[in-house]
């Protein structure tokens, strides 16, 4: 009697076993990818939170057709405090006025930031003397930063060779990127004097060009790329 080995058998069965596992792992990741969304973060001190309404719908589509992600369109509202927190890759914040931050909510988006979230504030004009205080509720220890112009964030899908771009005027200030950086990465990134928010608002809320709205969609898109990827 000849036996025949079953060895080919096995290793036919094994590259197939990888194959279907490398199947399922692309498909989950597919799905991973589509299920991307973002929020905009809901604070207390009666700050306009809120303000901009327009502005993330505007960036995701932008997003969407320009850098290739599939982000919701549908745009969260998250509170500061609350573990859906962590269902975000990216939060974004705004508003022009008070903000306060309980220990409860500077904890929590300590611990976000920490685990790899990613937090971009643009101050709506008024903004500023209020979260510089209250981000340090967050992280006692580091202070802004402001993010030199061969930074990564800048140089994404688009280039930007000076940094954030000026989308409106407000007191002859330079426009500035301000950063966090949380044992070298960037964990927070802040637009100052440059009202980038403003400008992926609809064109009629603002009458801004067709060049202005551009240039805030594109570095807009940077920031989201950059903090997908990071």
């Amino acid at each position: 009697m000849i036996l025949l080995s079953n060895k080919p058998y096995k290793k036919q069965f094994l590259i197939r076993k990888i194959w279907i596992c490398s199947l399922i792992l692309f498909l989950l990741n597919i799905t991973i990818i589509q299920a991307q969304q973002i929020a905009i973060l809901k604070y207390n001190g009666g700050g306009d939170w809120y303000a901009n309404p327009t502005a993330l719908p505007n960036l995701v589509e932008f997003c969407n057709e320009n850098i290739h992600t599939t982000i919701k369109k549908n745009i969260e509202t998250v509170e500061i405090n609350s573990l859906d927190l962590f269902n975000y890759p990216i939060i974004f914040m705004t508003g022009h006025g008070n903000v306060i931050f309980s220990e409860e909510d500077a904890k929590n988006l300590r611990n976000y930031l920490i685990a790899g979230g990613f937090l971009h504030i643009s101050d709506n004009y008024g903004l500023d003397k209020f979260i510089r205080t209250e981000i340090k509720k967050i992280f006692p220890t580091l202070e802004f930063q402001e993010i030199p112009y061969n930074h990564p964030i800048f140089h994404q899908t688009f280039n930007f060779e000076n940094g954030v771009p000026k989308i409106h005027e407000h007191d002859n200030k330079p426009p500035q990127g301000f950063g966090l950086f949380y044992e070298g990465r960037l964990v927070c990134f802040y637009d100052y004097e440059a009202d980038l928010s403003d400008g992926w608002e609809d064109e009629e809320i603002h009458n801004d060009s067709f060049q202005i709205r551009e240039k805030a969609l594109k570095m807009g898109a940077n920031i989201v790329e950059y903090a997908f990827k990071n």
